[in-house]
């Protein structure tokens, strides 16, 4: 007699059931990422293109065209903390985003993004 190998039936469903909810996770959480994501780079990309010319005014107008383009909504120009470091622009953001995934039970990120360091 030959001893057979492979997975059970009931393993395979426990394995269907755990990738599921891990596929199910993912596609709550990662529209955050990316929405935070837009978010930095249209900071790094206003911080690298102004490089000190102009008010934190219009810094901060110039944030609000990009993301009415870029659908950002989780941050306005008034949330920008905006200081010059020498003849650098440093544009920050911080925010708490909150995921829902069922019932009563979500999770909650902690977003927070500079433009100090980052180069196009």
């Amino acid at each position: 007699m030959h001893k057979q190998t492979g997975v059970t039936l009931s393993g395979l469903l426990i394995s269907l059931v755990i990738l599921i909810v891990l596929g199910l996770l993912g596609l709550k959480v990662i529209p955050a990422y990316i929405e935070f994501y837009t978010a930095k780079k249209a900071i790094v990309a206003i911080a690298f293109e102004t490089k000190g010319a102009g008010g934190v005014g219009e810094l901060r107008k110039a944030f609000d065209r990009r993301a009415a383009v870029d659908s950002i909504d989780v941050v306005s120009g008034k949330d920008l903390e905006i200081t010059k470091e020498g003849n650098d622009v440093v544009i920050n953001f911080a925010y708490r985003k909150e995921v829902p995934l069922f019932a009563n039970l979500g999770l909650y990120f902690d977003f927070a993004a500079t433009s100090k360091g980052s180069s196009e």
